[in-house]
């Protein structure tokens, strides 16, 4: 159904560019919130307001690190297809024989776990028994846990159910696969040859990088992640009561939980768009092979189950929203274009990188101190501040436009 709208992301149309709003901090500062437009050619910034932290009262500026939330799992499926061109895994292989030990379903013993199914949230895992696991715990203990587990039906068979718990099993199958450690993984496939500086839970970016960071904080104004007692040179992974932070001694593949690859990626904004630019490009410029690249994008072909409220259409770490002839609550730019990309929500923060599939354009964003949803009639679905934020874009696009 939607290979018309998919086919045109293997080619790309240019986009005008558009200016830069500058914050009011003696109105006192807004909640920290960037917004940048990209094209195949270029990056502008188009909101650029508040303060990255405010007990020093620093502007926010357009690259400015922060934690973007679920985002980190398309970059990690995007990382997944470079190992696969490399030879070094592949997507319907029983994971099990990566890892070293037996990964199933207790319910299902017989029924094997893919890269495949793990990305696209089939696996049946889902988030009951949690999924963070510290330094010197373990994954294969987690994943012992029958609640771990959709008890109704097996892997890749079971009903779409977004689980970040399949995000550390992933992590861990590359790392097994590469002897690599995961943020060394995301590194070399991804953050290098786009030329961009990010790393995982702050390891590996640079002094200045942190320096930098935005700290994010709760609706009440309360600190909820990224304070400077969390940078570097602080422990920044979770680590298990009585266990040192060392990561010398990690052995890949074992417990790449640590790396947070659920969520844990900063990345300024215009870096994160260098990655909306790299899916706008023909097959042949991208950095995935054609075949890597179609799995990537035609994988939105397997829809959810029916009464979905958010991922109507979801594929190998990527997602559609506002799909034609769907009833969802993913509505966020409401001008009759479908996009691709992937959303992030935590510690009061709203993220997204989002590409429109027909014109070659797209938006990548954050928002700061973002009140939390109130209920289960708020369940799902952008909030009013990523809509309004989505419609001050677009109007300025729209201005650049016409000049």
């Amino acid at each position: 159904m939607y290979a018309r709208l998919l086919a045109p992301l293997l080619l790309a149309l240019p986009m005008t560019s558009a200016c830069t709003t500058i914050p009011d901090i003696d109105a006192g500062p807004p909640p920290a919130t960037v917004v940048v437009a990209f094209d195949r050619e270029t990056i502008t910034p188009l909101i650029v307001e508040g303060v990255r932290n405010r007990e020093r009262g620093e502007a926010v500026e357009a690259n400015d690190p922060v934690r973007i939330a679920s985002i980190s799992k398309l970059i990690m499926a995007l990382a997944t297809l470079r190992l696969v061109d490399e030879g070094k895994v592949d997507l319907d292989a029983d994971v099990s024989d990566y890892l070293g030990w037996q990964v199933r379903s207790p319910n299902f013993p017989d029924a094997k776990v893919t890269l495949a199914q793990l990305l696209s949230h089939r696996s049946g895992l889902r988030d009951n028994a949690g999924y963070v696991i510290p330094l010197d715990e373990s994954l294969e203990a987690k994943l012992a846990e029958p609640e771990a587990w959709y008890a109704e039906s097996p892997p890749g068979e079971a009903q779409f159910e977004y689980a970040n718990l399949g995000s550390p099993v992933v992590a861990s199958v590359l790392e097994a696969a590469t002897g690599e450690r995961y943020d060394r993984i995301v590194e070399r496939t991804v953050f290098a040859p786009l030329g961009i500086e990010a790393c995982l839970n702050w390891i590996g970016c640079s002094e200045d990088q942190a320096s930098r960071a935005v700290t994010l904080y709760r609706d009440t104004g309360e600190v909820a992640r990224d304070e400077p007692s969390d940078l570097p040179p602080n422990c920044t992974v979770p680590v298990k009561e009585g266990t040192a932070c060392d990561l010398d001694s990690y052995v890949p593949g074992t417990n790449a939980s640590i790396f947070s690859p659920q969520g844990g990626v900063r990345i300024g904004m215009m870096n994160l768009a260098k990655i909306g630019q790299e899916l706008t490009k023909r097959h042949t410029d991208s950095f995935l092979s054609f075949d890597s690249l179609g799995m990537f994008i035609f994988s939105m072909m397997h829809k959810p189950e029916p009464g979905q409220e958010f991922f109507c259409v979801y594929g190998l770490g990527v997602q559609m929203i506002e799909a034609p002839q769907e009833t969802c609550s993913d509505g966020l730019f409401d001008d009759g274009l479908s996009r691709i990309g992937h959303a992030g929500e935590a510690y009061g923060l709203r993220s997204g990188l989002w590409l429109d599939a027909v014109g070659g354009t797209g938006i990548a964003y954050f928002t700061t101190a973002v009140p939390p949803r109130q209920g289960a009639e708020d369940e799902g679905g952008f909030s009013q501040r990523e809509k309004d934020l989505m419609k001050r874009a677009q109007a300025l696009l729209a201005e650049q436009n016409s000049n």
